[in-house]
């Protein structure tokens, strides 16, 4: 009786158990950003490749070398990484003209 009892009671804690494989996957987005940094907040015109984006500078006093940029909607552009042609045009005249890479999730600020 009392092997009974145990091997019922083996049998019954290892169906109980969740035997399998799990698999969790993460990652970070596949995108990287761009954000634009001048004396005052000022709307820019920004080109990328062929796209064209209106966004405003963040102010120069604001932002530090070691302080994140909130990234919003009125300052961020979100890109897909890699070479991309970036043009800036701040009141009809154009102040930046450059050949960019940057890879997954990099932030690039430029300075105009």
């Amino acid at each position: 009786m009392k092997k009974l009892f145990f091997a019922l009671l083996g049998a019954l804690l290892l169906s109980s158990c969740g035997v399998g494989s799990y698999s969790v996957s993460s990652g970070k987005a596949d995108e990287a950003m761009l954000s634009f940094v001048s004396a005052d907040k000022t709307p820019v015109t920004v080109t990328v490749d062929t796209d064209s984006f209106d966004v405003f500078t963040v102010k120069t006093k604001t932002w530090k070398k070691d302080r994140k940029i909130k990234e919003t909607a009125l300052n961020t552009i979100y890109i897909s990484p890699g070479k991309h042609d970036i043009t800036v045009q701040m009141e009809g005249k154009e102040v930046y003209h450059k050949t960019i890479f940057v890879s997954v999730q990099e932030h690039k600020i430029i300075e105009l």
